[in-house]
């Protein structure tokens, strides 16, 4: 990113200083946008215009206050096509199994998975982690979503990371009470919602039962026992499949579909990642051709009272497995693996 114009600071200080707000950045963009690989570029624009005009920068407001003034330009701008990003069960109803058809849908329809090492800063405070991880969870984005996109960049600034009525106003450009008036708004539209609680009951970190959760969820998927897989999902349990629109609700249809359509995942192996503040998994199916196993999905699990609620597969392995830095191959068992996340 250096040019070598960086006003007082050295080209490497700048660089230095720049980076340490990449995580936060990123998360914040993440959060505007709704797409791991538009944030990282919205990110990166980010700091590259500060490195331009850093020299113009006087200082009036901290580093990481102009930071975000910049990000958030950047990301307004990307999102003046209106563009909502979504998951298939904010556009579609419910799919019956006799029915269901593998119909895929352009990316930037959906709602994209993220590492939470990307987004999510090392903190201190164990309340501010909490509130960071809630707010990247997919029900907590797809919410929104729905959201006006400065009422989404009031809504982050206040809620999320707690920056006062005054500071929102000033880096917007605008008065308190608009400030005010469109967090009023936002929450409205999320409480109308009523979705965005929906995976609260997720500890932070898993505690027992959660933990014990997670390892029947690996062996009854990894054994494909739907039996042992039933007893593990709600009722209303919810199944979704970007790129494909489609989705399934209910344990009937979900291990109806996995032994049907969704036969192939038969002998698969999990790794464990951290997504979108919650447990995940990097599944790879078997390579009958290769041998060993192949990437096949990044697995998002949703969890309350003490049953699954929801698991989402991203299904497109040549963009999640590297984002996630994760191998294209496990010639073994997944332990053999390098993980990634």
């Amino acid at each position: 990113m250096s040019d070598g114009t960086a006003g007082t600071a050295t080209a490497e200080d700048l660089d230095v200083r720049l980076e340490k707000h990449r995580v936060e950045l990123t998360g914040y963009c993440y959060r505007m946008l709704g797409s791991s690989f538009e944030a990282e570029d919205a990110v990166q624009d980010t700091l590259v215009r500060a490195w331009r005009s850093y020299e113009k920068f006087e200082g009036r407001s901290s580093l990481r206050s102009w930071l975000y003034r910049i990000a958030t330009n950047v990301c307004l701008d990307m999102l003046t096509a209106g563009n909502k990003r979504a998951r298939p069960m904010d556009l579609s109803e419910s799919t019956p199994l006799a029915q269901a058809a593998l119909s895929p849908r352009p990316d930037h329809t959906w709602l994209e998975p993220m590492p939470d090492a990307r987004v999510l800063p090392t903190v201190e405070d164990p309340a501010e982690a909490a509130v960071a991880k809630e707010s990247v969870r997919l029900a907590f984005m797809a919410a929104l979503q729905q959201l006006p996109a400065k009422q989404r960049a009031v809504l982050i600034l206040r809620e999320v990371l707690a920056w006062k009525a005054s500071e929102v106003a000033e880096l917007l450009g605008t008065s308190v009470a608009s400030v005010n008036s469109a967090l009023q708004r936002a929450r409205a539209t999320l409480a109308e919602r009523d979705r965005a609680g929906a995976d609260a009951a997720v500890s932070d970190p898993l505690d027992e039962e959660q933990q014990k959760l997670l390892e029947r969820y690996v062996a009854a998927f990894e054994g494909y026992d739907m039996t042992a897989l039933t007893a593990l999902l709600h009722e209303d349990a919810i199944m979704t499949m970007p790129p494909f629109d489609l989705w399934l609700t209910g344990h009937d249809d979900i291990t109806g579909f996995m032994t049907t359509l969704g036969s192939a995942c038969e002998g698969s192996r999990l790794l464990p990642v951290k997504v979108n503040g919650l447990p995940g998994f990097a599944q790879y199916k078997p390579d009958p051709e290769a041998g060993g196993f192949t990437p096949w999905a990044i697995q998002v699990l949703e969890i309350s009272d003490g049953r699954l609620t929801g698991f989402h597969f991203y299904l497109d392995t040549k963009r999640w497995f590297p984002l996630f830095g994760l191998p294209l191959h496990l010639d073994g068992q997944p332990d053999e693996a390098e993980q990634g996340a």
